[in-house]
């Protein structure tokens, strides 16, 4: 039996469909690349989670794919900052209710602006973490976009 946590938790609170997907975990790899590669799927639909805060709004959360780099001036630009640079390892658990290697987007212990980038929505379904190191969710985007009040956005660093 898998661990429900608070992100499947919301996720049975919203009635919405998705897959816990348990993998083994390596403590000095914890990267979506790995997670990827450990669950067997493709790079692009493994989301890691990234938290960054912003000069005007604050704390936002941005989902990306696992291979990519967060480009921080777009993140900016869509949350509404001028800056925006992604909170300290050793501050995350404060903020989020997570570590590093098990921040899901869902269940934060407080309510933040969600940005999941646009390629999400190339997929029938991606995963992100499900709130523990060796846990994945699997979802639709739709579906993952409803549950964390999230706006789909040009995020990527190319």
């Amino acid at each position: 039996m898998l661990t429900k946590t608070n992100a499947a938790r919301l996720l049975d609170t919203l009635k919405l469909p998705y897959e816990l997907i348990s993998y083994d975990v390596d403590e000095e790899h914890l990267d979506a690349v790995h997670v990827a590669q450990s669950c067997g799927q493709n790079v692009d639909q493994v989301f890691k989670t990234l938290v960054a805060h912003g000069d005007k709004n604050g704390i936002t959360v941005f989902c990306i794919p696992g291979a990519y780099e967060l480009d921080l001036k777009k993140a900016a630009a869509v949350s509404g900052n001028k800056n925006a640079e992604l909170v300290k390892v050793k501050d995350l658990f404060s903020l989020t209710g997570y570590i590093r290697g098990g921040c899901s987007p869902l269940g934060m212990k407080k309510k933040y602006h969600v940005f999941i980038d646009e390629t999400a929505q190339l997929y029938d379904f991606i995963f992100v973490s499900g709130g523990l190191r060796g846990l994945q969710i699997k979802i639709t985007p739709a579906a993952l976009a409803l549950a964390a009040d999230a706006v789909f956005a040009d995020l990527l660093h190319y």
